[in-house]
């Protein structure tokens, strides 16, 4: 399952389409809103977390292009320091995209960071707080 955090702005006159339900409908793709400012006749932003199949994943991206939509990663993206890193493990507990790992019979947490959806929950778990954010700078798909 691939995931990825997209800001998404809407022009005004797509603001009354259901570009996002198609993305459900139509491409196989789960979404989980996490903050939407959408008025009538106005631009629209909403910043959702996307799951799917990377193949689905980016026809469905392709798809909001295709309909006026800009579409943006998200601003932040997490780090793991791994000269404090410690490999307890407690990071992978919460991880909820298996994007953190523990590797056997070595016992060391592995980082895939093209699985990570940057939901930050690492970061908290994290004892010796080797998970970190950091900006990133935006760019367009």
């Amino acid at each position: 399952m691939y995931s990825k955090i997209l800001i998404l702005r809407f022009p005004k006159t797509e603001v009354q389409k259901p570009v996002v339900c198609n993305l459900a409908r139509d491409f196989d793709l789960v979404f989980n809103i996490l903050n939407a400012t959408v008025f009538p006749r106005k631009e629209g932003m909403m910043v959702l977390e996307l799951f799917g199949t990377r193949k689905n994943f980016k026809e469905g991206v392709q798809y909001l292009r295709d309909q006026g939509v800009h579409v943006k990663k998200a601003s932040q993206d997490i780090k793991r320091d791994n000269q404090r890193c410690t490999h307890c493990g407690a990071c992978t507990a919460v991880c909820p995209t298996g994007a953190l790992s523990v590797r056997r019979p070595e016992m060391e947490v592995v980082f895939d960071h093209d699985k990570c959806s940057v939901c930050e929950l690492c970061v908290t778990a994290c004892p010796v707080r080797a998970m970190e954010i950091r900006p990133v700078t935006q760019t367009f798909f």
